[in-house]
């Protein structure tokens, strides 16, 4: 087993619905976990300064996220891997490649709606790979259904056991606190109105019987806790570990992440039961976290994080082994040794010089663009890890410069952009036109933003003929060059130079697939896997 002589190692994404709070709840993991002293605020380390997960300005002006935020902080003798996610689905495959990296999930659900459209998606993205899931029901400050309502609605709707970790007393303008039903605890609310502290009085109990609970709430409060108790024990099945692990079962925690309140219990139930790193599927075999070879793979690029260097950073997640700065690792998809001298960890945009990390961490690597979404790193062995694919995008539009001149510039800045994997961009082949391939309308604004702004390039969307993208290939030579030959004006290349067909209808589509019968129209594309 490698030995890893600092703390060990949990890495987890948190996922929700645009708005449940899910930014929110990243600030108070930071505050709890002494990564910053003020939520919102910073915490000073020399002369870093750490910053919030939402660091893109279109992400500040917006009020949403559109890029995956990673963020690293101890607790209690673990550090933690934090990767904040998209909430809004035109953003989602970024989120999907992150849930690739992680070993749980928190789930985030607002006590007024329970389980939403991108929730469902979501978790189906982590029922996928089992990732185990720790739920939080938040907003109880707020009013909002009934909290066996919620239970129902998560074993229902996602087919997943619940076990309420905590209870919530009262609901909105009478939410008092929680009952912690795992440790026999009350946990009042401080309702100081300071929200950039940690606002909670703990008080522990001999069960619910005991009388310091007649002592400290109102009657008909502490009534209606021991009769919501006595069914939630009655209804529920008691924690199992095994099955949470299994991706099985889910503990809910009940809170309000404004308030700073369920924010530690969270935290420690994470620090409790989280899994330590799992083993990695590869297309050879799996790999086992304890190995002493480092592996690990590319799963998100991200372009221009400090805007007045024009760099971009490629995230690995660590699968194995003890990576040190200045190793050397071989590049499995080109066969190149690639030579990693300045590795850094994350704070969302801040960052500092990494000098190692172990099975679980997320580390940033400097990348002039040798680097892809999806590729293996290794210490010599040939391995392609999975599950990092390209998605179809569902709208095409052309995008072409305002001011000619600057035409080669936007090629360019496309092109980075593309290689982040939050937009499909292809070149065609015959004219050179550039078309833009996204999930959702609001990914073009995104975009027109972020070129203006990193780029000084601005841009107009057009209306385009196309109707929907497939990645093609074929072991028939002959046919491949027949095909490309009859379809020389709709095929194009995408940013890793494979060759993609623009289909300008669904029947256009369906008469290539019928006349070319050895040709593969893919709606996915799999990153990262080394040339045969």
């Amino acid at each position: 087993m490698t030995e890893n002589k600092v703390n060990p190692r949990k890495c987890f994404a948190i996922i929700s619905h645009p708005d449940a709070g899910k930014t929110t709840l990243t600030e108070k993991l930071l505050l709890f976990g002494g990564a910053i002293q003020q939520a919102g605020a910073v915490k000073a380390r020399g002369d870093t300064r750490h910053a919030r997960s939402d660091w893109m300005k279109v992400e500040q002006e917006r009020g949403i996220s559109v890029a995956s935020s990673v963020m690293n902080f101890e607790y209690d003798g673990v550090t933690f891997n934090l990767l904040d996610t998209p909430g809004h689905e035109d953003f989602s495959e970024d989120t999907y490649r992150v849930l690739t990296a992680v070993d749980s999930a928190v789930m985030v659900l607002d006590s007024a709606k329970g389980i939403e459209t991108q929730t469902k998606k979501l978790f189906e993205v982590c029922r996928l790979r089992n990732v185990p899931i720790l739920t939080f029901i938040n907003k109880l400050d707020r009013e909002g259904l009934d909290p066996f309502m919620l239970l129902d609605d998560i074993e229902k709707t996602l087919a997943l056991d619940v076990t309420p970790a905590s209870w919530p007393i009262g609901m909105g303008k009478d939410f008092l606190g929680c009952y912690d039903l795992l440790n026999d605890r009350l946990i009042l609310m401080n309702k100081t109105g300071d929200k950039s502290q940690i606002n909670a009085t703990i008080e522990t109990c001999e069960g619910l019987d005991d009388p310091k609970l007649d002592r400290m709430l109102p009657s008909h409060a502490v009534e209606k806790l021991r009769e919501d108790v006595m069914m939630v024990r009655e209804l529920c099945p008691a924690f199992d570990l095994d099955l949470y692990l299994a991706g099985a079962l889910t503990p809910v925690f009940f809170g309000s992440a404004i308030n700073n309140f369920g924010v530690r219990e969270i935290l420690e139930g994470l620090h409790e039961i989280a899994p330590l790193p799992r083993p990695h599927p590869a297309v050879e075999r799996t790999v086992s976290p304890e190995e002493k070879k480092v592996t690990g793979f590319i799963f998100k690029i991200q372009a221009n994080m400090d805007p007045k260097h024009r760099d971009r950073i490629a995230f690995m997640r660590i699968c194995s082994g003890h990576f040190k700065r200045g190793m050397a690792l071989a590049q499995i998809r080109t066969g190149k040794q690639i030579k990693v001298p300045t590795p850094v960890m994350f704070m969302a945009q801040d960052r500092e010089l990494a000098e190692d990390a172990y099975a679980g961490d997320i580390i940033g690597i400097p990348n002039h663009g040798q680097l892809r979404i999806g590729d293996t790193l290794t210490e010599g062995e040939k391995l392609n890890f999975t599950g990092i694919p390209s998605f179809a995008p569902e709208l095409l539009k052309s995008v072409r410069a305002v001011d000619p001149l600057k035409s080669k510039h936007l090629g360019n800045a496309l092109l980075q952009i593309a290689e982040e994997g939050g937009a499909s961009v292809f070149k065609l082949i015959s004219g050179g036109e550039w078309v833009v391939g996204v999930v959702g309308a609001l990914q073009f604004e995104v975009m027109a933003d972020r070129i203006k702004n990193e780029f000084n390039i601005p841009v107009m969307f057009e209306t385009t003929q196309y109707y929907t993208a497939r990645w093609v290939s074929s072991e028939d030579k002959a046919q491949f060059e027949k095909f490309k030959n009859s379809n020389q004006l709709t095929l194009a290349e995408d940013h890793d130079g494979s060759v993609v067909f623009l289909a300008r209808n669904a029947w256009h589509l369906n008469k290539a697939q019928e006349d070319f019968p050895k040709v593969v129209f893919m709606k996915t594309h799999p990153r990262g896997v080394a040339a045969s």
